[in-house]
């Protein structure tokens, strides 16, 4: 009776294997070159940008300065990262629920719904009002934040500091999935221009590449739910499952016997 209930209850390797060629979908071979959706990225609230502007005389006098300042910076921000803090929330230009972001000297600008380059063209053409000289503009996002909830190893808020990171990518950020997540029914909520969307994504399909959730957007949240097992209280595994079983009815022996002796 043990082992019957093992065997039922533990969780087959099918539902945690990520990149399955799942039945009745086109076979992805290994090896093959898969294309998938890579659209330019909008920004919207609650964004950061980081904007650089640097002169020619600037570069040509503080060049080498600035490549070694800006490799101790990088030392400094990959600190404040692994502690948790968010590095371009005092240094970079957040935008307001309105679309404007607030520099010196420009006052505000308008960039939501906007990509990376044309904010870069727009800044270029607003500063040659005041700047004779040429000048180099640089404008990154300042990192991808998103959060992880539910069956994770280390649910939480994370901010990686990459212009691209795929869904995967953010999982092993979060210490991958606990066995009993729900890896068939993920819930991503994700922020648009015009509201928010809940989306409801197969990570154990291959075919998710091809998808455009297969890219994480700034402000996502991934959210794992829990299979049954949880729910019933089961382990994760065969052995798990077992010793649970033996437990309680070690547990329930003991107490009778107690019961029986008095």
């Amino acid at each position: 009776m043990v082992f019957m209930l093992s065997f039922t209850s533990c969780v087959s390797n099918k539902k945690i294997m990520y990149y399955q060629n799942l039945e009745g979908n086109q076979v992805i071979q290994d090896g093959e070159l898969i294309s998938y959706e890579l659209p330019e990225y909008r920004l919207q609230y609650n964004d950061i940008i980081d904007i650089q502007i640097q002169t020619i005389e600037q570069i040509l006098e503080k060049g080498l300065t600035s490549k070694i300042q800006n490799e101790a910076n990088n030392a400094v921000f990959g600190q404040i990262a692994q502690s948790g803090g968010d590095i371009y929330y005092m240094t970079g230009y957040t935008i307001d629920k309105n679309g404007f972001i607030r520099m010196p000297l420009l006052g505000e600008i308008q960039v939501n719904d906007m990509t990376l380059d044309e904010i870069r063209i727009l800044v270029e053409k607003e500063l040659k009002k005041y700047v004779t000289s040429e000048i180099f503009v640089r404008v990154k996002l300042g990192g991808i934040r998103f959060s992880t909830l539910g069956e994770f190893r280390r649910p939480g808020k994370y901010v990686v500091l990459q212009d691209r990171l795929t869904i995967f990518e953010a999982i092993a950020q979060a210490g991958d999935m606990t066995t009993v997540a729900k890896r068939d029914q993920i819930l991503l909520v994700r922020q648009y221009p015009d509201g928010t969307r809940l989306h409801r994504i197969n990570l154990n399909d291959r075919q998710i590449i091809q998808t455009p959730f297969y890219f994480i957007q700034p402000n996502d949240q991934i959210y794992a739910e829990p299979l049954k097992t949880r729910e019933i209280g089961t382990g994760e595994n065969t052995a798990q499952t077992v010793a649970l079983i033996l437990s309680s009815v070690t547990a329930v022996a003991l107490i009778l016997n107690i019961i029986l002796q008095n």
